[in-house]
């Protein structure tokens, strides 16, 4: 029996990806509804005891001996997010996030990232590629679906906090999900990543024909059919993370929330739905945790476990985008409801959208063919 030892992959650049179709959020949109079916089904797994954590983290500590050493300053993350996925995609792979906020100063975006994508039966990698536009798109791409099955279908107005990358696939995802957005509110730290903001906008989606510029959060929530935060900030005090509540929202909002968030008493009233992308995930940062755990993960989606702890909210009040999904629990009941959708991102969203762009690279022959080896030193 003849065996073919040798092991190729194609390496993809952050150009590669986007003539591999990293930036059709569309078609991202479809795909992570197709993840979260498999995430339903449980034909999937990730890391930790119960499958669903979200990543392994480097932490470093306030002080020490060592003058090189990172300090823990805002937004420092190193971690490696594992994954396999199965269905029709059944790859695995690692997505590694490097962060840091200071690299604003330093031309740099805040995340560094890249991908390992893998063989799921060898492990041998098929791909190591880019990540920072495929982790904004997938990141992006989950508020769409939410929006798909759970906002009004007549939504024209988007209110959105933090006018950065998050915030422009966030915006494309809604597009994507509701047509008829022509009204954009927004609110930003400064008058520069405002203008850029804007600039894009008209750019990208002429259908957009109204901004305002919001001087407030309140007025960005305020009137909005779908309401997005957006913003990057330090942990600790959920006091200071971006607040929602419940007197803003107008009957039939869609939030969803990919960033910080804090809600006041009128928003964690049962009749205010909560949704999040997967129950597991949460349950599974709550375990990590120190608590309240909304201190050191500022997702609404864990304020929503730590009222669980309080015995403020009962689990059977919280629902999975996966289940509405697949048609086992109801989408929006009436065009009165208000629902907020926590978005935690998932390395399953990274293999799911990775292999994509993956398998259409191999389709056009695009990235930089390498080779591991021909035969394996050991074996």
């Amino acid at each position: 029996m003849t065996t073919n030892t040798r092991i190729d992959f194609i390496y993809l650049s952050e150009q590669d990806m986007i003539r591999a179709g990293v930036t059709d959020m569309l078609a991202c949109v479809n795909t992570m509804e197709e993840m979260f079916g498999l995430l339903y089904s449980g034909d999937y797994r990730m890391a930790g005891p119960n499958n669903d954590s979200h990543g392994a983290m480097v932490t470093f500590p306030e002080s020490s001996p060592f003058p090189n050493m990172p300090k823990p300053t805002a937004d420092r993350r190193m971690m490696a997010m594992p994954a396999y996925l199965g269905g029709n995609f059944c790859t695995a792979g690692v997505k590694w996030y490097g962060s840091n906020i200071a690299n604003r100063e330093k031309g740099l975006p805040r995340s560094i990232l890249m991908l390992t994508l893998s063989d799921a039966d060898t492990g041998a990698p098929l791909a190591h590629m880019s990540a920072n536009l495929l982790s904004a798109y997938r990141t992006g791409a989950i508020p769409g679906v939410g929006a798909r099955h759970l906002a009004r279908k007549d939504s024209k107005v988007v209110g959105l906090l933090g006018p950065g990358v998050m915030g422009k696939t966030t915006l494309a995802a809604f597009i994507a999900a509701c047509p008829q957005i022509d009204t954009l509110k927004l609110k930003g730290r400064s008058p520069q990543s405002l203008e850029n903001f804007i600039e894009w906008v008209k750019a990208t989606y002429p259908q957009i024909t109204t901004i305002e510029v919001a001087d407030s959060i309140e007025a960005v929530v305020r009137g909005s059919d779908l309401v997005t935060y957006c913003t990057s900030g330090e942990t600790g005090d959920p006091q200071s993370y971006p607040l929602v509540k419940r007197e803003w929202v107008k009957p039939g909002a869609f939030l969803a929330m990919p960033a910080g968030c804090n809600i006041d008493e009128g928003m964690e009233h049962a009749e205010v739905r909560k949704v999040l992308d997967n129950t597991g995930l949460y349950h599974a940062w709550y375990e990590e945790l120190p608590k309240p755990a909304h201190k050191y993960v500022p997702l609404v989606g864990v304020r929503f476990m730590d009222m669980l702890a309080e015995g403020t909210l009962q689990p059977e009040q919280i629902e999975d985008i996966g289940k509405i999904i697949a048609g086992d629990a109801p989408g929006r009941l009436n065009d009165e409801e208000i629902i907020i959708m926590s978005v935690g991102g998932m390395p399953v969203e990274d293999v799911a959208w990775g292999t994509v762009v993956y398998r259409k690279a191999l389709e056009l022959g695009i990235g930089v063919k390498l080779n591991l080896w021909e035969t394996p030193e050991l074996r």
